[in-house]
């Protein structure tokens, strides 16, 4: 079994291509059933207050100092990286905010088995729907019902400020740990890592590592055995 552990974030474009990405690579891996897949929680901006909302445009223009019409052509860029994958995106309109509630949900989705579906449905939310998904908390509880959890134990979740919020905490103090300091960020194995929404081709190339450099006794050399099917029998191919 190998294990591959992703940091991301919802606010992350580069997460939800480089999920699509990954997933490219896994489908088409041999071992793939025999790979499991965890996500765990990186806030782009944790200094953001609860509840907050705002444009992403505006937004990206402020910190990186360039102009909104700079910005907004780098949503456009971001936008055909998706479409050329089959992914939809929406290039203007979209908001920002606060994830840490977003990332407690992706916690209590992973308790349910539909950590990888609450994943999903946030991220369509996020890029592929005009409805604003930060700061709105019936959104939030929609695109979890969508996901396959039960309503009134995501609105439990959500109304418990302490609800998994320690294990978003280890989660982005492992990241700072590891020195991952930007998302998407994959793991393979605790050994190998991966930085960045990569081609599928270097997610191939992690996995067939990953995968070949498992614990386990190598192989010197290789004679008669005796199996479920009998013994090899001396100067023969068959077995008796």
């Amino acid at each position: 079994m190998t294990t591959v552990e992703v940091w991301t974030d919802i606010n992350c474009p580069f997460c939800y291509l480089g999920k699509a990405r990954f997933e490219e690579a896994l489908a088409d891996f041999p071992h793939r059933d025999d790979v499991q897949v965890v996500h765990k929680s990186f806030e782009l901006d944790p200094t953001l207050p609860p509840g907050s909302s705002g444009p992403v445009v505006p937004a990206i223009a402020a910190k990186y100092g360039i102009t909104v019409d700079q910005a907004a052509a780098n949503e456009r860029g971001i936008g055909a990286q998706a479409a050329a994958m089959g992914l939809p995106y929406q290039t203007s309109g979209r908001d920002m905010g606060n994830s840490f509630d977003m990332h407690r949900l992706l916690h209590y989705a992973l308790d349910q088995g539909k950590q990888e579906a609450m994943l999903d449905a946030l991220y369509e939310g996020n890029f592929a729907e005009p409805e604003p998904v930060f700061g709105d908390t019936e959104r939030l509880v929609a695109l979890a019902v969508r996901a396959g959890l039960d309503e009134n134990s995501v609105r439990a979740v959500l109304a418990d400020p302490d609800a998994y919020a320690d294990a978003v905490r280890r989660d982005e103090a492992e990241a700072a740990a590891l020195g991952a300091n930007g998302v998407p960020f994959f793991v393979f194995d605790g050994k190998y890592a991966v930085s960045g929404a990569q081609p599928p081709e270097m997610f191939t190339q992690a996995l067939n590592t990953a995968w070949n450099d498992r614990p386990g006794p190598q192989l010197l050399a290789d004679g008669d055995t005796c199996g479920p099917d009998g013994c090899a029998v001396p100067g023969s191919a068959t077995a008796q």
